[in-house]
């Protein structure tokens, strides 16, 4: 049996959960049959994806609330809306983000800002709400932050989101020590390039070949990061705090004539 990998009974709250990652690991949540808050800034699009797994087969019921995770008032008014209709929150998965690709002396300040503000503050607010909310009802939970690899080695082009990932790293560990003693696990993931819609616009690449059995490849896809959240909100990981895990394929080594 393999019930410690199942997420079954759970209430999670996914953020940025309109396209990518996002709805991937809340349909595999709801599938799995945990209740999921399907969540963006995108009302029409969460809304479509809310009614697409309630019209199916899956264990689990969806709503849809929107959210912008720079607002304190848009987090809070997201969780009451969770805990008025399932009863609380087991997990938060903060998956919201934004990215866009400049050198560093064309970022402009409020592109600086921007980008910090949904990565690191966004996580911040989204963390401390929900992390009140699991203290209160007293039986734990689990909260599963998104940094990159940008965060965790820098990234050309990209130092804004870079510097915002690693700050979630950072916060990650932090916040980790704090709330173990009330069972709320904190852990995040870094993952490389991941075959999404957003990267492929921003980022000009096809994923759409792809394939999950192929070992050595440089993109991996929505589905094997949805994997480890489901791990990292599952009481397989129980011994498993304040880690990063990087998920980007075969390790980019230098080549060496040792």
């Amino acid at each position: 049996m393999l019930d410690q990998f199942s997420v079954d009974g759970q209430t999670a709250i996914i953020t940025g959960s309109s396209q990518g990652i996002g709805e991937v690991t809340a349909r595999r949540f709801a599938d799995d049959g945990a209740n999921v808050v399907v969540t963006s800034r995108s009302p029409e699009e969460i809304e479509e994806v809310a009614e697409d797994i309630n019209a199916g087969d899956a264990p689990g019921e969806a709503i849809a609330v929107e959210c912008d995770v720079r607002e304190r008032d848009s987090v809070e008014a997201l969780v009451e809306a969770t805990v008025e209709e399932f009863g609380g929150v087991d997990a938060m998965i903060n998956n919201a983000g934004a990215s866009f690709m400049a050198g560093f002396d064309d970022i402009s300040e409020n592109g600086w800002k921007t980008i910090v503000d949904i990565n690191l503050h966004g996580t911040f607010h989204c963390s401390q709400v929900a992390g009140q909310q699991m203290q209160e009802q007293g039986d734990g939970g689990s909260i599963v932050n998104f940094a990159s690899v940008a965060g965790t080695m820098g990234s050309r082009y990209m130092s804004h989101y870079g510097a915002a990932k690693a700050a979630v790293v950072n916060l990650t560990t932090s916040l980790s020590a704090e709330y173990a003693e009330d069972d709320i696990k904190v852990n995040c993931i870094a993952p490389g390039l991941v075959g999404t819609a957003g990267v492929a616009s921003q980022m000009g690449i096809d994923p759409a070949n792809v394939e999950r059995s192929d070992i050595a490849k440089e993109m991996g896809l929505p589905e094997e990061i949805a994997d480890i959240v489901q791990f990292l909100a599952s009481d397989a990981s129980s011994y498993v705090v304040g880690e990063t895990i990087v998920a980007q394929g075969v390790p980019p080594l230098e080549d060496s004539n040792l």
